[in-house]
């Protein structure tokens, strides 16, 4: 029992260090490399360049609380388990990013490196430059032109909410090739908006049933059909 108990210990041990060790890793990748890299970066989108009114939208959707919490927020109906901090993370900091001990990291790095080391608003600013929107698509300027065909600061309000659609699972809620899909998630998303619909639960990310061929390929643990029951 003795020995159990002992190697109980040595494995927290190890957990411990290794997660205080990627944590340090990240902060001094984040002051060297991150925080640099982004404010030299030359992006075709500013935050400013979004109104108001898209601003409240992106948020009310991928990231209710971003301009509160730390970098996660495992509490917010509708919020999911991973924040936009959390997102940008998984693309800065790992080659390949696997669920399991991977989502425990990018958590730590999240809370512990890149929100305390890098602003909101340059979290925000890489966010809608880089967000994957479909295969060759990189952020909302890029979207507007591939899917609308004219610039990001044209886009009407539908359309811009099109874009927003996508984002949690670009190849669903294609505007183009699924834009059935798309406009029934621009109709929830917009009484969302308008406080008609809140959300049951951390992870109602839908906002109402998905069909069967949907739920195949949204990302894992996004989609509960208890919620709709």
């Amino acid at each position: 029992m003795k020995r159990t108990a002992i190697a109980g210990l040595l494995i927290a041990i190890i957990i411990v260090a290794y997660y205080a060790a990627a944590i340090y890793e990240a902060r001094n990748f984040t002051v060297t490399s991150v925080v640099p890299g982004e404010s030299s970066a030359q992006y075709p989108l500013e935050v400013s360049s979004l109104t108001p009114r898209q601003l409240e939208i992106l948020l009310k959707v991928e990231d209710p609380r971003f301009f509160e919490h730390g970098g996660v927020d495992f509490s917010t109906p509708g919020a999911g388990i991973t924040t936009i901090t959390q997102g940008l993370v998984k693309h800065l900091y790992f080659e390949k990013f696997t669920p399991g001990f991977a989502k425990i990291k990018q958590t730590l790095i999240a809370a512990y490196a890149l929100d305390p080391l890098m602003s909101k608003q340059s979290q925000l600013r890489r966010f809608i430059n880089t967000a994957y929107l479909g295969p060759k698509v990189q952020g909302f300027e890029q979207a507007a032109n591939v899917y609308f065909h004219k610039p990001f600061t044209e886009l009407n309000e539908d359309e811009y909410i099109a874009i927003v659609a996508m984002i949690i699972a670009p190849e669903v809620f294609d505007i183009v090739k699924h834009p059935a899909r798309n406009q029934e998630r621009v109709t929830r998303i917009k009484r969302l908006v308008r406080g008609e619909y809140t959300p049951r639960g951390l992870c109602d990310l839908y906002y109402g049933p998905l069909d069967a061929e949907a739920q195949k390929n949204v990302p894992p643990l996004s989609y509960f059909s208890s919620y709709y029951q």
